[in-house]
């Protein structure tokens, strides 16, 4: 027993060091730990390094980590936000799912696969990796963006899907396999599930509540809470026969409507990834990888189709329906790859019996492609957009009336004194300032909760993006005496145009001759933006210190007189 246990121990540490030296890798190559987790998983199989034996415990772990991925699946889906998904979610949501299922079903019959592994495979290429576009659109500030909120908008709608198309499966695996059982049985599995739901919506109506209020004095128990919730509905699930993942969800749900969900997501969030190392690397001992050279040529035909159609079905609805080509095309980039719950969706048919390891091969390829190619083009979306603009005017209305509402035009054919662009803390004092001063002042910004403030405050406001040259050449700056950037450009930017310079050229190419004031946050920037054109160089943390330290002295002045 010694034995056993110390060869598991040195086991998972030897896969744990490869897997940080791959995600060491990775990160040097700007890709998402997933990517260097099944990268774990293949080279740990026994047809290259051979390093996995305690298949047993890893299997555990992998089942696990569903359940807690799915828990988290399940945090997000409140009854309140779901009924509030906007039109263009739901349509763009929906629109994605059924072009990719319907064209990669066809695609996969094209390709010679039989008619149920196309449905898996055409369904599994459905989905979007929910954490590696949050994690993106995070780092590039663009989380709050039209195009991003648009963006989780229909991943909602995809985690919806997930959702169904699991429960789907549960269904068909009921009294399937070795233990096949009468209709009686199957019937018992679903008394067995309503009875589950039931017992959730009580515990959500009665207890979730209560009981979180109690536990979240520590954040210690409520992680361990969280993850003995998540596992423990997830074997009651297995154990009534309809899966340990419909029970890992219900578990999720069960505490979504609560006020500390986000607060369980964002500490489970590491764990979760972490164990998430285990189901890939389950996964790789489990692929036979002399089979994977003759699915090289379908891989590639399938991730071209999800990298290139995705985004163009997105971009054709959004287009139709009223917004500009740009928000169009950045919100689709978001769908050019497939998720961890594409693979997780193939192996539950395997163990139901319906696909072989061989569609299992194939996905996991398509998702090494789509993952790896998608986060370059996430990353540089707005680089990838001026190249494809000139051939994009096909998926824009003459009018792109929707952003017109979103903007309101009628402020722009206002006159103003002084335009903002940046509505967070320092360019709404800016604007208040001038406000209380009499001067007309318009802001700018592309996150709507930020212009509902600023509209909260009496101030008029349009949506829009520093780094856009088409909105900002439409101004009408002919009376403007200052334009103010309060967008001072950040670390997590470096791959996107600074924001200060797009707003210079953009305002040299609109011929705009007034002042332009720049906000800064390190000083060595401001010379350079000078030389750019800028008027005034506008130093936040500096001025804040710098009055501090006056009030310092004049209140030190008072106390000695």
């Amino acid at each position: 027993m010694t034995h056993d246990f110390a060869s598991v121990f040195y086991e998972i540490a030897i896969l744990v060091l490869l897997a940080s030296a791959l995600g060491l890798v990775g990160m040097l190559l700007r890709q998402p730990l997933i990517v260097a987790f099944i990268a774990v998983g293949l080279l740990a199989g026994p047809d290259a390094l051979g390093l996995v034996s305690s298949t047993d415990f890893i299997e555990t772990l992998s089942q696990i980590s569903i359940a807690v991925l799915l828990f988290l699946v399940g945090l997000k889906l409140d009854v309140s936000l779901v009924r509030n998904l906007g039109r263009v979610a739901v349509a763009t949501g929906l629109g994605q799912v059924g072009f990719t299922a319907f064209f990669g079903f066809l695609i996969c019959l094209g390709l010679g696969l039989d008619w149920l592994t196309s449905i898996y495979i055409a369904v599994a290429l459905t989905f979007s990796s929910t954490i590696i576009i949050v994690k993106l659109l995070s780092d590039k500030q663009e989380i709050g963006a039209l195009h991003g909120k648009i963006a989780l908008g229909f991943l909602i709608v995809q985690d919806i899907f997930v959702v169904l198309a699991m429960v789907t499966l549960s269904a068909l695996g009921v009294g399937m396999g070795d233990q096949a059982g009468s209709l009686w049985d199957v019937v018992l599995v679903f008394l067995g599930g309503a009875g589950m739901i039931a017992f959730v919506m009580v515990f959500i109506r009665y207890v979730a509540d209560p009981l979180l209020r109690v536990i979240s004095g520590s954040s210690e128990l409520m992680v361990i809470f969280a993850v003995g919730w998540a596992a423990g509905l997830a074997a009651a699930g297995d154990a009534l026969g309809f899966g340990k993942e419909l029970g890992g969800l219900l578990a999720g749900v069960s505490l979504a409507s609560t006020q500390y969900r986000d607060a369980i997501g964002s500490r489970l969030a590491s764990l979760r990834d972490f164990l998430l190392l285990f189901f890939f690397i389950n996964l790789g001992a489990a692929l036979d990888l002399s089979t994977l050279g003759d699915q090289i040529g379908p891989a590639i035909v399938l991730s071209l189709f999800v990298l290139i159609g995705n985004p163009l079905i997105v971009l054709a609805i959004m287009g139709y329906m009223g917004y500009r080509k740009r928000t169009g095309f950045l919100a689709g980039l978001t769908v050019a790859q497939i998720s961890e719950f594409s693979l997780i969706f193939m192996a539950m048919g395997i163990t139901i019996g319906h696909v072989g390891e061989g569609a299992m091969g194939l996905v996991t390829l398509v998702g090494l492609v789509t993952i790896a190619l998608s986060v370059y083009m996430i990353t540089w979306s707005h680089k990838l957009y001026a190249i494809c603009e000139p051939f994009l005017g096909v998926f824009e209305r003459r009018t792109a009336w929707r952003e017109a509402e979103d903007a309101e035009d009628a402020a722009l054919d206002r006159r103003y004194d002084y335009v903002i662009f940046g509505l967070g803390r320092y360019g709404c004092r800016i604007g208040q300032g001038l406000k209380a001063r009499g001067f007309r002042v318009l802001g700018i910004d592309f996150d709507p909760e930020a212009l509902e403030h600023w509209r909260g405050m009496g101030l008029d406001a349009s949506y829009g993006d520093a780094t856009d040259p088409e909105f900002v050449v439409h101004l009408d700056l002919s009376r403007v005496r200052a334009v103010v950037s309060a967008v001072p450009r950040d670390r997590a930017s470096l791959t996107e145009a600074d924001p200060q310079l797009a707003l210079l050229h953009g305002l040299q190419s609109a011929n705009y001759k007034g002042k332009v004031f720049l906000s800064v946050q390190q000083v060595a920037e401001a010379e350079k933006l000078l030389a750019k054109g800028a008027s005034v160089i506008l130093k936040p943390f500096d001025d804040a210190a710098d009055y501090a330290v006056r009030q310092l002295i004049d209140a030190q002045g008072e106390g000695t007189t």
